[in-house]
């Protein structure tokens, strides 16, 4: 079997410390796999720190200790911050969950005129913890140290107004351009790639994007879902720029 990873947020881990694991990694370890007394595992702090771990004592919060330190380099030499619009259903989830796997840096859920989604603000406030958990086991799946963040949700206006695009290369998806992201040339690290909704961004939102600094790229002569387009956008930034 495959030594499990689990990530641990909240204990101070050091080789040799003894730690209290969370419920739901003691449940996965100790209930789904039935692990025991002396069974290893990998745990990480969601920071880049990562150690191979023992169960000492199995239960709902299982009791363990730190053997060692891992050296894992899994991160991407990007930083890309994928600001999408929210979609429906599970589209959204099935983007976190690959945009992980495909090295994104943070995550940014928009909303725009084309948005089909409406959740007020305690609807909004279980969607931004439920993403994270979704963040948190595509990190423990694809064995990256470092948990990407999912932020605060927000208007796409009033996010083009307040973030800050110095040194960042800015991408959006625009049908109308020519141009691809292979043609573009990336000067530092920092990333940002907007993509719309089912519906795609309106022409003026496209163009405030513009007057923010973004680039308006395509991917090809068909038109993708919007969950299939972040993912290709991002598969296509790492294999140029990135380490795919």
């Amino acid at each position: 079997m495959r030594i499990p990873r689990i990530y641990e947020s909240k204990a101070a881990l050091e080789p040799g410390v003894d730690f209290t694991l969370n419920e739901d990694g003691s449940g996965h370890l100790c209930r789904v796999l039935r692990m025991g007394e002396n069974d290893r595992f990998y745990v990480f702090d969601g920071c880049g720190h990562e150690y191979e771990a023992i169960i000492k004592e199995p239960g709902k919060r299982a009791l363990c200790q730190v053997l060692s330190a891992l050296e894992r380099n899994s991160e991407s030499p990007l930083k890309v911050e994928l600001l999408q619009v929210i979609s429906r259903g599970d589209k959204m989830d099935f983007t976190l969950q690959k945009a992980v796997e495909l090295g994104v840096h943070a995550i940014t859920p928009l909303s725009s005129s084309r948005c089909g989604v409406k959740l007020d603000a305690k609807r909004l406030e279980k969607k931004l913890v439920s993403w994270q958990k979704i963040v948190d086991s595509a990190c423990e799946q694809c064995f990256r140290a470092y948990v990407p963040r999912v932020n605060a949700s927000c208007d796409l206006a009033d996010y083009l107004k307040n973030a800050d695009f110095s040194n960042t290369l800015c991408l959006t998806l625009d049908p109308k351009a020519k141009c691809k992201i292979q043609d573009l040339e990336l000067k530092g690290t920092d990333v940002k790639l907007l993509i719309g909704p089912e519906g795609g961004l309106s022409d003026d939102e496209i163009e405030l994007a513009r007057l923010h600094g973004f680039v308006g790229v395509t991917l090809g002569p068909r038109i993708l879902r919007t969950e299939t387009a972040a993912l290709v956008a991002l598969s296509v930034l790492g294999s140029h720029f990135g380490d795919l």
